[in-house]
């Protein structure tokens, strides 16, 4: 019998040959140095920060060469697939401005190169799982989960490395008539890469972020072909990458470890190595340990939380942005005007250990991009936000629409703009005493004046002889000064400070005392423009609630 034939008992009934695939995969046609890559998920529907993050790094990297970055579904392992799960994360991924020039869609796929969903693609595996048979690279393994376990044990007592290599893979040696007896005696088997490494000689690999170590090469017998034709990572990425034609495998540095593995894979079918650029994990502080973002334990692992939380996409790809290339932040600082597009990464500039993930920085970055937003932008984000998470707020927000962009828009439109929202899940915090329905105060913290017939004399004074809502910011800032004289307050600082004693306060704490009676709040935004905002019928309204209180 023929190795052919043999590899024909073992892996019946495949279509094409593997040469018949290369030629239907040519290479592709682009300039030097164009990167060819991908995003590789499992169709669990669920996108992490860490996976946001690699993915991100994929597209700009394949973006800014010209090259190709396309979206490979991985779904062999169909326990952890969920319904409808590649629709939710092409629609995550397409949230944050990331795009595929091929690969799977809402509406099938486009590109080349598929098919793009690895489940679709049994026969190119099988077709050289069966290059490999023929050439004496694999074989059949008839090893029962138990008995893989007890060699395992076995292994562990003898002090010895675990896994199924030299003399530990039992069925490396088995003659194709002894194969063929227990395939027609009905056992069950798997295909194995028979390994030509020895575990004793290392290799010098180079990747692209972590630069040049020495690995030892692999031994072991690893599976390629699972009992029911399905591969394992290990071998589908080989193949889908080959003919994919990807020049660069993007991806976290907790795959590191299978390079031994991969590169001879490679090597054994005779296939270009792409080059590897292995993203650092992102770490937190715990209890003074680091430690990488867990899924299980951080909320701010989950994407859905800064949805929740209303932190705007793009402020998050900034952020992602800072922790990719260690010079971006301050080319941020330096191009106030240019936006993410603008910058060329490099992965000489990305970290090669843990990279420390800073939600307080991360916030910083929100309010500091937030700010720099017009303010109807603001409101289109805020009603958005609105609409999902506080329905009523976002039907008073659509009622009072371009009160509320004015509303937005104070301190807006100047040199250094108001930074109060941080995130719009926060934004009806800051901006509720504007409105009559929200207007509800629970107290008023007057600060330095207590004494309610000062306070009564002060407000009264104000708006019966000094408030002119027709006035602009200088004439009424001038009347406030004037007013503060009239009852005994240093109209200026810098008075009071020198006399403290010859003045009841000053300007500061009449202005304190409208500000409080008009919102119930010591700090807010321009004092002015709130009150041109309210209207002197509220003005008005709000006083007398005040001096009520």
């Amino acid at each position: 019998m023929t190795r052919e034939e043999y590899a024909d008992i073992l892996l019946p009934d495949v279509k094409h040959t593997y040469e018949e695939y290369e030629k239907m995969y040519p290479e592709r046609d682009l300039k030097e140095g164009a990167i060819v890559t991908r995003y590789a998920p499992s169709p669990t529907g669920f996108i992490h920060i860490g996976a946001l993050y690699t993915s991100f790094i994929a597209g700009k990297m394949a973006k800014q060469t010209d090259g190709v970055f396309f979206l490979r579904i991985e779904d062999t392992d169909q326990k952890r697939s969920i319904d409808d799960g590649v629709n939710k994360i092409i629609d995550d991924l397409a949230k944050f401005d990331i795009k595929f020039d091929e690969g799977v869609t809402k509406d099938g796929e486009k590109g080349k190169y598929g098919p793009y969903t690895q489940s679709e693609r049994k026969d190119i595996y099988w077709a050289f799982a069966k290059k490999l048979i023929i050439e004496d690279k694999a074989y059949p393994c008839f090893c029962s989960e138990e008995e893989n376990m007890k060699n395992h044990k076995k292994q562990e007592s003898l002090k010895e490395r675990t896994g199924y290599y030299g003399k530990w893979a039992r069925c490396r040696n088995l003659s194709m008539e002894e194969c063929l007896e227990k395939i027609n005696n009905g056992e069950q088997y798997i295909i194995r890469l028979k390994s030509n490494g020895d575990f004793n000689k290392r290799f010098t690999f180079k990747d692209c972020i972590k630069g040049k170590s020495e690995l030892p090469e692999n031994d072991e017998d690893f599976v390629l072909l699972k009992s029911d034709g399905i591969p394992t990572y290990h071998f589908a990425h080989a193949i889908d990458d080959h003919l994919m034609r990807t020049t660069h495998v993007i991806r976290g540095d907790e795959w590191y470890s299978s390079i031994p593995k991969h590169i001879q894979l490679f090597q054994m079918l005779g296939f270009k190595t792409p080059k590897y650029a292995h993203i650092s994990p992102l770490l937190k502080e715990d209890n003074g340990n680091r430690r990488k973002i867990s899924k299980r334990k951080d909320p701010e692992a989950a994407i859905s939380f800064y949805h929740e939380k209303g932190i705007p996409n793009k402020a998050i790809m900034l952020y992602l942005a800072t922790l990719a290339n260690s010079n971006f932040e301050m080319w941020m600082e330096q191009n106030k005007d240019k936006n993410l597009d603008d910058f060329t990464f490099e992965f000489k500039r990305m970290s090669t250990g843990g990279t420390m993930f800073d939600y307080d920085k991360l916030i910083n970055i929100s309010k500091n991009y937030i700010s720099r937003l017009k303010a109807s932008e603001v409101y289109d984000l805020a009603l958005e936000h609105a609409k999902i998470y506080d329905k009523n707020f976002a039907t008073l927000l659509e009622t009072n629409k371009d009160y509320s962009i004015k509303i937005f828009n104070i301190e807006r439109e100047q040199k250094k703009p108001r930074k109060d929202i941080a995130y719009f899940s926060d934004v009806k915090n800051q901006v509720w005493y504007m409105y009559e329905e929200l207007f509800m105060p629970a107290n008023y913290n007057w600060q330095n004046i207590t004494d309610k017939n000062e306070i009564e004399l002060i407000l009264n004074t104000y708006i019966n002889e000094y408030y002119n809502i027709n006035d602009d910011k200088q004439t009424w800032f001038d009347k406030m000064k004037e007013m503060a004289e009239k009852l005994g307050y240093a109209g200026n600082m810098k008075e009071y400070k020198e006399n403290p004693d010859n003045y009841k306060g000053n300007i500061a704490d009449i202005s304190m005392i409208i500000r409080v009676a008009l919102t119930s709040l010591n700090m807010t935004p321009d004092l002015y423009e709130i009150m041109k905002l309210l209207g002197m019928e509220n003005i008005q309204k709000r006083i007398k609630k005040a001096l009520q209180a």
